[in-house]
This record gives structure tokens, C-alpha cells and sequence, in this order.
């Protein structure tokens, strides 16, 4: 393959372009449109008339007559009218019986005793010695065998069933809260064991020792979660005998879950009867009441009104209790079950209520008072106690309770003197709705409780949660405040003050302007202040901000509040401060729709920005940078001063100096100038005044100081082209000039492997797309008067020769491919494309012969060189067939896929009536089918193309190419 002379074709790109537009074809808008859908009729005989004839389906289905087996699938026959009938009654007891599980059913909307547990175990507390009673348990003889082996059974049961309450029993003294729930732990894990090993006496004693444990209020602290630990175990041997006696009756078919009493076994009966007269045998009262409620739900198996006739029979047990403590739990616990096994049956629910509001008496009676003495509790302290058990009753009671019944609570506690524990609990337990609707008369109610027993910003902040799920009457709302804040702001404590307030800022927010909010903020930053109380209240001080943020989106309205900033400055800790300002932008980006100048908005986002930014440090994690940077460039984006250009450049040098650590910050503020500059191109369409010629070359000189900061290589070589080609649509050549020297210059740099995502990849297919954007650009680039011709060009070229590429990589030939065709644009007379205003080669040159000349000689040397990468492939390829190293097949497909990608350059760009170019064609298209490595379907459509393209006026000497490739294909 001899040199070549090269020689662009002329090119008529208007002519050409022309040709490739789509034949347009008249369309009548009547009966036919080619988007309308087809319609498909189906024709039918009728019946009488000539052979032959045809009718849409619409109209024959009027004359033909109806056929007597179809017509009757409508229904209106007997049979199918008495099947209607009874699915309907069918239907209509299914939906009764479904309404009635419904009722009987405790939805979701319940909240289930787990989720209170964990609250209880971590609020009730103590650092007091424990003790635990447990029984010690004897395993019996077994019985001999023999016709006494029943008798000596149950005598043997019997024994064990006296020991309950005369056995030996052992003591552990001095345990601490963890060791005590440890050990329960462990009688929960015996008491499994002993009923995997049929041992169910033992299993038996062990609930009842520790339901004996509730009778103990020695540390009286810990009661609420030692009645938690307990009753687990209490949880846990109902569902053993339950499921055990369900196992019974399940034998030989399972038991449906909607059974009833007949579907119950003699045996599983007897079983279960047998559970009950245990129970009944023991002595105390405390434990038979906990362990027959743990049981309850077997009364199933006895007969239908067993829960019924049960639930009031162990309430009424309960009046026997004469600790109030105790009693209370021991009713929350008849309720919990209550609601499992027959939440319908509301008359148990609401008489455990009432009895345990007939105890309240007591608490103020002498025996509690001696027992608060001895164990040094205070009464507030010690009403705190009852809580989970009212809290859990009520919430049992007012569980889709009708209005009245909150009115007849309210009642009931007008007669106890606003007892406010229970008024407490009352206001957390009904629905919002229905509290909200009576604020008014709530707030009457609190102010009228004693403060000593409970305090009075604990009411209202239950009275808050309410009011910030439910609104009550508009006309009421700023009495409502007011009153709650007067009590609110008298608390001293810092901690139990935060607690209330935050609670109320919602209600604030929702119902009133920024001034209410603002007085609001400022008497938190007075509470918050003195001795730095806000550095122990950081989650609740964050839910204020989260609050306000709800329901203010207008940030200019924000950030004219006085108190808002200083409230932030509260946030102290990094950390704390950095996740609050990270808030305030997510919701900024989310419903800031309009661009702003407000210079309100535009220092308090600065000063949040900046917060953000200025946490970044060494040790941050890339994730965490992304975030942050994601969220300024948010802001900066929001950013428009409308025409005043200047000013919108004087913001990015400004954004520039506060966030020079970031740097997608950075590549977006870059992004932002060169938009700022095409804007000022449109706005003057195009045609620059002395001044606005002065911005764009400021906004170019903004971005040649700034790309040379970021670390990344490729988003340097990407700006640098981008901010060229800006100069460039802005007549700015010598600004243009110096981007994309730069960008020239700093291609040595560019590393053979990135990372992408965390794993490194090759950079090459990254640096060819980018040197062909760079190599479509240079069409347009005047050439510099003092560095000759092309000087661009070759400097690019020059720069891909030296540069390192990878061992066996074609990249820098196909850079030489893709050269070929920009030098055969720069030869023509007229451009493909140009900038208005800009004077390119075209115009300076005008065809200048010598011009010309040097663009072929480059053509021919960058041919050269792809020629010579195509003999060394050969040379590799019969090298390493003949010491058989390596397989040849990958250096063929190179070559071939090299030769067929000059073959067309030279088809599109290169002037084949020249006999050397048009034989250097034939061969490379010989080349790239050796070995049969070129896919037949594109030689196909490629010579269908050159065919196609031989039948111009002007491309005739094609034909001959057109044959001679043909020859070779078939060849």
C-alpha cells in the first residue's frame, strides 16, 4: 500500500442535505386518515335473503331473531332468577357476618400492647436492690407400673399441687434491675422447657410464683416494668395451653377458627375444665386472678358465653386487691386480655374503669402515704406510676367509642376533683377530634387540678398533641394559646419547659402568622440560653425547626423573622448544626419554585451554605460531599438577578470563594457564568456593545481562573471546551484561543485508568469522546495570525503522537481517522457550520491553494500512519502465527476494523476519481474482509450506498469503484 496524494471532494452540503429529507406526501383528511384505527366489521347472511349479499353485523343483529338458548343467559328465566335470589341472601349474611368480625375485630388502627412495652421497660427504672421468691421445684417419683399406676398419678399430681402454696422456696436478695429481668428471663425459658418435657405441674408453679411477685411494691420505681416482665410469662403459658388444647381438638381434622362449642372433643374439654379447677384451687388471690386471665381465651372450648360470663367475675375479684397500684395493673391486664379474646364486649372495659377511678381515694389515704415515706417517693413521682395501667385502659375504652362517652369521662373527673392523672390520660386515649373540639373546656379543667400531684404543663402538653392532629373552633385558637403559654413559660426546668413548648410550636405554626412564631422562638431562646440548658435538648430543638419548616415554604416570610437565625445559632455541635441547616435546604430546593434576589433569602442561605461547607474536612466521606454539594448547587441554581448580569457575576466570584472545597460546587458555578454569558449574547442578540463585550470577556476570564482548581482531569478538558466554544459564540477569540490551548496542554495528564462508581476503568473511550467534540469544534476556530496555519489541529495531533497509550490499543490511529474528515471540511468553500460574527478559515483563506495544500499534505501524513499501525498489525499477526504464542484472530479483527474505518473516510470524504486514492480504497476493502471478519449485512448495505450514490451527476466515476468491489466481494 504505496503513499497516496490526497484530495478532499468538493461537497455541496445544502444539495446533499436536500436529498436525505423525506418524501412528503399529500394526505386527503375524509373517510381515510392513515392514524385512524381500524375497524373490522362482521358481515352475516340473512336469513331469506339472496346468496351473496352482506350486512354489518349492527344491522343484522336487528333482523335476525333472537336465539331462545342465548336469550335466557340474561337471567330472566326461573332457574337462573332462584340462583339470583339466593346468592343474594348468601351474599347478604355473608356481608352481616363480615360486619359483625369486623365490630368484634381490633383493627390496625390499635395500637397493640408491644409497642408500649419497650417504652415502659426504658422509662420505669431503679437503682435499688431487688429480690425474687421462686419455687424449687421437685421432679416425683414415677409410678410403678401395675393397676395402681392411675391412682399413684394422681396422688402424685395432688402432692405437687399442695406444694404450690406449702413447698420449699428460695429467695435471691440483692439483685440489680438487669440481673432481676435476667432471671425472669430464665423462668420464662424453664417454664418452655417444662412443657416440651410434659412437665405441666411445673409449669404451673412457676407462673404462680411469679404471679405472686405483682404483690411485692418493695421498690415501688420499678413496679410498671416488673408488671411488664411478668405478665410476659403470664402472655406466654396461656398460648402453651391455649395451642394445646387446640391441638387436641384438631385430631383428625384442624379446627376451623371460627369454631364453635360443638366442634370441641370430650377429651379437649375435660382438658381444658381440668386448667380451671387447678386454678381455682389456689389460695391467693392475686395469682388465681392473673393466671385464669392468662388462660381466658380457653373458655371457648367450654361454652359459647364463657369470656362473657367470665370478664365480670374477675373484675369484680379485683375490688379484693387493697393495694391501688397493684389493682390498677391487674385490671390493665384484665383489659389487655380482655381486648385480645372479645374486644365487643365494652361493659368489662368501661366497670374496670370506673372501679379503678372508685380507688383513687385511696392514694391519698394513710397506708400509701406510710409506703411513699418509707421508700423515700414523692406523690408526683409516684402517681407517674400509674399511667401506662390508665393510659392502657382508656385507650382499650376509647377505642372507636362514640363522642358522648369522652363527655361522660370528663364528668366523671369534674366529681374527682380534676384528678389530673386521669384527666391526663383521658386526653391522650379518645380521638383528637373529639378533644380538640373541647379544648376550651379541657384548659377550664386543668387550671382548676391540683399542681402538686401532677404538673400542669404535662396536661397541656397531652392538650398540644391533640390540637396538632385536630383543630378546634377558629374562634377559640388564640385563647387556646395564649392559656397554654402562660403555663408554658412559667416552667422552670429547661428540660420538661423544651418538651412542653415544642409540642405547642406546632399548634403556633399551624394556625397563626410569622409574629406569633417569632414571639414563640424568642421565649425559647430565653428559656434555652442560661447556663447552655440547649446543649441537653438538641432532638427537641430539632423538631421545632422541622415544624416551622412544615408549615412556612415562603422563605423570604422565614427569614424575616428576628428570632430565626439566633435560634440557630443554639445548634452548637457540628453535627447537629450541619444536619439542621442540611434540613433547611432540602425543604428550600423542594418548594422554592421561583428564582429569587431577595437579599434576605440570599444571606441566610449564604450563611447556611456556608455552615454546610465548612464541616467538610479530610475525614468526610465522598457520599457525604456529594450530599452537601448537591444541595448548595440546589441554591445556587434558585439564584437570578433578572438583568443585572453584573451582580450576577459579583455572586458567583463571591459563591466561588465560600465554596472552594467543593467541587461540583465549583464545576456548576462555572456552568452558571458561561449560561450568564449566553444570556448576555441573546439579550444584545449578538451583536456586543462596548461594555457587554467587556462582561463576556469577564465571565470567560471567571472561568479560565476557576477550571484549573478541579482536581479532575476530565472535568477540566470538559469545561475548557465548553467555555471555548462560549467565547467562541461571543466573538472573544484570543479568550477562546487560550481555553482550548489549555485544554490541548493538559491532555498528557490524562491518567490510562479512572475511577467510575469505585472501580477503576480504562480512561481511553472517555479521552476519544472528548477529542472528537474537540475535533468538531476546530472547524470553526480562526486560525491565530502569529502561529500559522492549523496551528490547533496539529497541536492536537501532536499531543495524541507523544501521548501513552495502552499496549495493543488502536486509539491514536482512529484519532487520526476522525482528524480526516475535519481537515476535508476545512477544504471546503463553504462550512457545514458556523458562528455568526466569527470569521473561520473559509473566510480568511477563501480556498487559498496554499491553504489547501497544507491540509493534504497533513491528510497524507496522518494516512501514513494509519497505514504503517496496518502493516505492523500484519507483521504481529504472522509473527504470532509462527511461534503459535497467541492466537491471531484478535489482531486480524483490529486490522480489519482499522482498514474498514479508513475505507470509509475515504467513501465519504475523499476524492476517488483519483486512480491511488480509489485503488487505496479497493484495498482496504479487500483488507477488511480478510479472513471474513467484516459482517455481511453492513458490505451489503455499504455497496448499496456507494450504488446509490454512483447514480448523482456528479459521484459517475463511483460506478467503477461500485464494480471493482463487487468483484472482490464475490471473489
Amino acid at each position: 500500500m504505496a503513499a497516496v496524494q490526497w484530495r478532499s471532494r468538493g461537497r455541496n452540503y445544502e444539495a446533499e442535505l436536500q436529498r436525505c429529507h423525506p418524501e412528503v406526501a399529500l394526505v386527503e383528511f375524509g373517510d381515510y386518515h392513515p392514524l385512524k384505527p381500524i375497524m373490522v366489521t362482521d358481515t352475516k347472511t340473512r336469513r331469506g335473503a339472496r346468496k351473496g349479499s352482506t350486512s354489518s353485523s349492527s344491522s343484522s343483529s336487528s333482523s335476525v331473531p333472537p336465539d331462545p338458548l342465548s336469550s335466557m343467559l340474561d337471567g330472566t328465566d326461573p332457574l337462573s332468577m332462584f340462583a339470583a335470589a339466593s346468592a343474594n341472601v348468601v351474599f347478604q349474611d355473608l356481608g352481616r357476618k363480615r360486619r359483625e368480625k369486623e365490630e368484634e375485630a381490633v383493627g390496625p388502627d390499635f395500637e397493640p400492647w408491644s409497642s408500649k412495652r419497650g417504652e415502659i421497660l426504658a422509662r420505669f427504672t431503679t437503682t435499688e436492690k431487688l429480690s425474687i421468691v421462686t419455687a424449687v421445684v421437685s421432679v416425683g417419683k414415677a409410678p410403678s407400673p401395675g393397676s395402681s399406676a392411675v391412682s399413684e398419678k394422681v396422688r402424685t399430681r395432688l402432692e405437687e399441687l399442695d406444694d404450690l402454696e406449702e413447698g420449699s422456696q428460695r429467695e435471691l436478695l440483692n439483685l440489680s434491675q438487669q440481673d432481676y429481668a435476667n432471671r425472669i428471663e430464665e423462668l420464662n425459658q424453664s417454664l418452655k422447657e417444662a412443657w416440651a418435657s410434659d412437665q405441666k405441674v411445673k409449669a404451673l408453679k412457676i407462673v404462680i410464683q411469679c404471679s405472686k411477685l405483682l404483690s411485692d411494691t418493695s421498690v415501688i420505681q420499678f413496679y410498671p416494668s416488673k408488671f411488664v416482665l411478668i405478665t410476659d410469662i403470664l402472655d406466654t403459658f396461656g398460648r402453651l395451653v391455649y395451642d394445646r388444647i387446640w391441638t387436641m381438638c384438631s385430631d383428625p381434622r384442624p379446627l376451623p377458627d371460627s369454631f364453635t362449642v360443638e366442634d370441641v372433643n370430650d377429651t379437649a374439654k375435660e382438658t381444658c375444665l381440668n386448667w380451671f379447677f387447678k386454678i381455682a384451687s389456689i389460695r391467693e388471690l392475686l395469682p388465681r386472678l392473673y393466671v385464669e386471665a392468662a388462660i381466658l381465651k380457653c373458655n371457648r372450648f367450654l361454652n359459647k358465653s364463657g369470656i362473657q360470663e367470665t370478664l365480670p367475675r374477675l373484675t369484680a375479684m379485683i375490688r379484693g386487691i387493697g393495694d391501688p397500684l397493684v389493682a390498677a395493673y391487674a385490671r390493665a391486664y384484665l383489659c389487655r386480655v380482655g381486648m385480645e379474646v372479645a374486644p365487643h364486649l365494652k361493659d368489662s372495659l368501661n366497670r374496670n374503669f370506673f372501679d379503678l377511678l372508685g380507688t383513687f381515694r385511696q392514694i391519698s389515704g394513710e397506708s400509701v402515704r406510710n409506703q411513699l415515706v418509707l421508700q423515700r417517693v414523692e406523690v408526683p413521682e409516684y402517681l407517674t406510676l400509674y399511667s401506662p395501667a390508665i393510659s392502657w385502659i382508656l385507650q382499650c375504652i376509647a377505642y372507636r367509642a362514640p363522642e358522648p362517652l369522652l363527655t361522660e369521662m370528663m364528668e366523671r373527673c369534674k366529681k374527682l376533683g380534676n384528678n389530673a392523672l386521669l384527666l391526663n390520660s383521658v386526653m391522650r386515649a379518645f380521638r383528637p377530634e373529639f378533644v380538640a373540639i373541647r379544648a376550651t373546656d379541657f384548659i377550664g379543667m386543668i387550671k382548676d387540678c391540683d399542681e402538686a400531684g401532677f404538673p400542669k404543663h404535662l396536661l397541656f402538653g397531652s392538650l398540644g398533641r391533640s390540637l396538632a392532629c385536630a383543630d378546634p373552633p377558629e374562634s377559640e385558637r388564640l385563647t387556646i394559646l395564649n392559656e397554654a403559654w402562660k403555663v408554658v413559660t412559667k416552667v422552670r426546668s429547661p428540660q420538661d419547659y423544651i418538651n412542653c413548648a415544642e409540642i405547642w410550636v406546632e399548634f403556633t405554626c399551624r394556625h397563626f402568622t410569622k409574629r406569633e412564631v417569632n414571639t414563640v422562638l424568642a421565649d425559647i431562646i430565653k428559656h434555652m440560653t442560661p447556663d447552655r440548658a440547649f446543649e441537653d435538648a438538641y432532638p427537641q430543638l430539632q423538631s421545632v425547626i422541622r415544624k416551622i419548616l412544615t408549615y412556612f415554604h415562603d422563605f423570604s416570610v422565614l427569614f424575616s423573622m428576628e428570632r430565626f437565625l439566633p435560634f440557630l445559632d443554639m445548634f452548637q455541635k457540628d453535627s447537629v448544626r450541619v444536619e439542621v441547616c442540611r434540613s433547611i435546604m432540602e425543604v428550600f430546593i423542594k418548594h422554592q419554585v421561583e428564582l429569587t434576589r431577595d437579599p434576605v433569602i440570599l444571606n441566610a442561605m449564604l450563611h447556611i451554605c456556608k455552615t454546610m461547607h465548612d464541616s467538610v474536612n479530610a475525614l468526610t466521606l465522598e457520599d457525604e460531599k456529594r450530599s452537601l454539594a448537591l444541595l448548595i448547587i440546589g441554591f445556587i441554581r434558585m439564584v437570578s438577578f433578572g438583568r443585572d448580569f453584573e451582580q450576577q457575576l459579583s455572586f458567583c466570584v463571591e459563591a466561588r470563594a465560600t465554596f472552594c472545597n467543593l467541587e461540583p460546587v465549583l464545576v456548576q458555578l462555572i456552568h452558571t457564568v458561561n449560561q450568564l454569558a449566553m444570556e448576555t449574547r441573546r439579550v444584545m442578540g449578538g451583536n456586543h456593545s462596548r461594555k457587554t463585550a467587556a462582561f463576556v470577556r469577564a465571565c470567560a476570564a471567571y472561568s479560565f481562573i476557576t477550571i484549573p482548581s478541579l482536581s479532575s482531569i476530565f472535568s477540566r478538558l470538559s469545561l475548557y471546551l465548553l467555555s471555548g466554544q462560549v467565547a467562541l459564540a461571543n466573538q472573544c477569540l484570543s479568550q477562546a484561543d487560550a481555553f482550548l490551548k489549555a485544554a490541548v496542554s493538559i491532555l498528557p495528564e490524562v491518567p490510562r485508568s479512572i475511577s467510575v462508581e469505585g472501580k477503576l476503568r480504562s480512561s481511553e473511550s472517555f479521552l476519544l469522546d472528548f477529542i472528537n467534540n474537540f475535533l468538531a469544534t476546530l472547524l470553526v476556530v480562526p486560525d491565530h495570525p502569529e502561529h500559522g496555519v492549523l496551528y490547533l489541529v496539529r497541536g492536537l495531533l501532536n499531543m495524541v503522537q507523544d501521548y501513552t497509550w495502552e499496549d495493543n490499543s488502536d486509539a491514536k490511529v482512529r484519532v487520526y481517522i476522525s482528524a480526516l474528515p475535519l481537515l476535508a471540511a476545512m477544504s471546503q468553500e463553504t462550512y457545514l457550520y458556523s458562528i455568526p460574527k466569527v470569521d473561520s478559515n473559509e473566510t480568511l483563506y477563501g480556498g487559498d491553494p496554499k491553504f489547501l495544500s497544507e491540509i493534504n499534505k497533513l491528510c497524507e501524513t496522518l494516512i501514513g500512519q494509519i497505514l504503517d499501525h496496518l502493516k505492523a498489525l500484519g507483521r504481529d499477526e504472522k509473527v504470532a502465527a509462527g511461534s503459535r504464542l497467541i492466537r491471531t484472530s484478535g489482531l486480524t479483527r483490529r486490522q480489519g476494523a482499522v482498514a474498514f474505518s479508513l475505507f470509509g473516510v475515504l467513501l465519504a470524504h475523499g476524492d476517488l476519481r483519483n486512480n491511488k486514492l480509489s485503488q487505496l480504497a479497493v484495498n482496504l476493502w479487500n483488507l477488511s474482509h480478510k479472513h471474513g471478519y467484516c459482517e455481511t449485512r453492513i458490505s451489503v448495505r455499504t455497496l448499496e450506498s456507494i450504488k446509490h450514490q454512483a447514480q448523482q451527476p456528479n459521484m459517475t466515476h463511483l460506478s467503477d469503484t461500485v464494480q471493482r468491489l463487487t468483484l472482490q466481494s464475490r471473489t
